[in-house]
């Protein structure tokens, strides 16, 4: 079950994406319950990176009409592997220490996905990976990451106390797309490791370094408005 104030913030982030639909070359639908369990992995593995693989939900037909709506005057079709089409299951591929996560490649993997993805279960059509107490903004190192990515890639940043070494900072270049944004003083709740969550941002990006408006939404890919 989603809890209430991610439906919220879903509105909230659907709202800007809608409206700044002109600054994105392609969309991409996450359902929010895909969100929700990334959030319960991410929450879980503070203060480490983790590294989540997703392919097209094949089996649920593809709302153009939703694609339409969030889709600006520079739409680009055929960009990436899976573009308009919702969110499959995540996969909780690897978890890196507090400054990095790596793609896990095939060889590496060992049979870990076997049982559901066939021996070439290390390769996902998308990605997403976690700055912990960093805005979602991709580094000279995701950008290269996404050289790999058939699909695209996405960026969840997450704003906690303590920090630790790893101290929050603001004055970053980029667009920033916050799911939720609190002050120090208010917290969305305390993650099973202690830590008490300040604020979420969450983008998507193209290797071309285009951004892609994703658009959270229900089980049957209709945007939460």
């Amino acid at each position: 079950m989603v809890a209430g104030w991610l439906l919220d913030a879903a509105r909230t982030y659907n709202a800007q994406s809608r409206l700044n639909r002109d600054a994105y070359t392609a969309v991409l639908l996450m359902p929010v319950e895909t969100l929700a369990t990334i959030l319960d992995w991410t929450f879980q593995s503070l203060p480490d990176e983790i590294l989540v693989g997703m392919d097209p939900d094949h089996e649920r037909a593809n709302p153009k009409d939703v694609v339409e709506a969030y889709s600006g005057a520079d739409h680009t079709n055929g960009l990436f592997a899976g573009q308009g089409q919702l969110l499959g299951q995540p996969h909780l591929v690897n978890r890196g220490d507090s400054y990095e996560v790596h793609h896990v490649p095939e060889e590496w993997v060992d049979g870990l996905f076997a049982a559901d993805r066939g021996s070439r279960g290390g390769r996902f059509t998308h990605w997403l990976h976690t700055h912990p107490n960093a805005p979602a903004l991709p580094s000279e190192a995701d950008a290269d990451a996404a050289q790999w990515t058939e699909g695209c890639d996405m960026i969840l940043g997450v704003r906690f106390t303590p920090e630790g070494h790893l101290q929050w900072f603001d004055d970053i270049d980029g667009v920033r797309r916050p799911l939720s944004e609190l002050d120090d003083s208010t917290a969305l709740g305390r993650a099973r490791t202690g830590h008490l969550i300040h604020g979420l941002e969450i983008i998507g990006f193209h290797r071309s370094g285009f951004g892609i408006n994703l658009v959270l939404t229900d089980e049957s890919g209709n945007a939460i408005e």
